[in-house]
């Protein structure tokens, strides 16, 4: 099974989509970028919104697809991300709060191996294990500021 996982900034999942292991990487963009449960606020001028992708969204459809969403696409590969951190230690890859909840994910038996054999169970689990992603990652800020405040 493959899984395309969208994020916010701090690690916490915001939309996924998940197919075959047969289908490429791209082609789920579109259903990630729709199971954005709330609704996003309007790109501006000021504010404009990002979306860092790796190498294998780089082509044109996918380019096509990010602007009607009114996303900037950041588009890197591995190299390059490590020869700018060669260059800045100080700099952080955006990628990696998406590699991390794809092993947040992973720490689930049943989604690091598939027993389900009906879609809809194995979108249940994911969407279950991003909820609990979710609650883990919002009680330790509010625990953190808790600490702070004190």
């Amino acid at each position: 099974a493959k899984r395309s996982l969208l994020t916010e900034g701090a690690g916490v999942p915001v939309g996924l989509d998940h197919a075959g292991a047969n289908l490429n990487d791209h082609k789920l963009l579109k259903g990630t970028l729709d199971s954005i449960p709330i609704k996003r606020p309007k790109p501006t001028a000021k504010s404009p919104q990002g979306i860092c992708l790796d190498k294998a969204y780089d082509n044109s459809q996918t380019r096509e697809l990010v602007a009607k969403y009114k996303l900037t696409p950041h588009i890197r590969t591995r190299k390059e991300e490590i020869d700018l951190k060669a260059m800045r230690p100080d700099w952080k890859a955006r990628r990696w709060v998406v590699e991390a909840c794809h092993s947040w994910l992973n720490r689930n038996r049943a989604i690091l191996i598939r027993w389900s054999k009906k879609d809809e169970n194995h979108l249940a689990l994911l969407m279950l294990a991003s909820g609990l992603i979710a609650f883990k990652k919002t009680r330790a800020a509010s625990l953190k500021t808790a600490l702070v405040a004190v």
